[in-house]
């Protein structure tokens, strides 16, 4: 797996200069470093072979939910190898984790990774009179339940992932 930082300081746990910047600077969060490790581990496991592949992106960790951000070589990795991998490192982390590729990058997939088992019906742009742009992303008003968050945090962490001002809507 390709991470930022060195693979010998993520395994050992001591940082080199470098790495040390990296997490005082705020590129690395010190979780981070945490989660890179478990990564590391989990990737010698036969069912998680993908990640040999992958590049690390990101971590967001918010009140009760971490969501790992990747992007994957093989961009048709089934959601239930996701869903194995966020159980997993939700095992060896001791918090709620949801995996999510970004390999394609398009806000209607990644929102429908995050928000999984709720269905994403659709993505709506909104072009604002003061110039600014909102995407509204749509959900059944039943499949509401489902979400893995409020719509708060989902709509904050939309927003951090792709760098766009994210709504969550639920409807019909």
């Amino acid at each position: 797996m390709k991470i930022p930082l060195d693979h010998v300081c993520v395994r050992t746990g001591v940082l080199c200069p470098r790495c040390q910047r990296l997490v005082e600077s705020g590129e690395v969060e010190k979780y981070e470093v945490d989660v890179m490790r478990e990564l590391l581990n989990l990737e010698e496991r036969p069912d998680f072979k993908f990640l040999k592949d992958a590049k690390y992106v990101k971590s967001i960790l918010t009140r009760n939910m971490l969501v790992l951000i990747i992007e994957a070589a093989d961009s048709n990795i089934h959601p239930r190898t996701l869903g194995r991998l966020g159980r997993a490192l939700s095992e060896r982390l001791n918090t709620k984790v949801r995996v999510i590729n970004k390999a394609h990058g398009e806000l209607r997939e990644i929102a429908r990774q995050l928000m999984y088992p709720a269905r994403v019906i659709g993505v709506n742009t909104l072009w604002l009179p003061d110039g600014t742009v909102e995407h509204i992303v749509r959900i059944p008003r039943s499949d509401s339940r489902y979400l893995p968050a409020n719509t708060a945090v989902l709509e904050d962490i939309l927003s951090r992932i792709t760098g766009m001002n994210v709504r969550i809507r639920t409807g019909i």
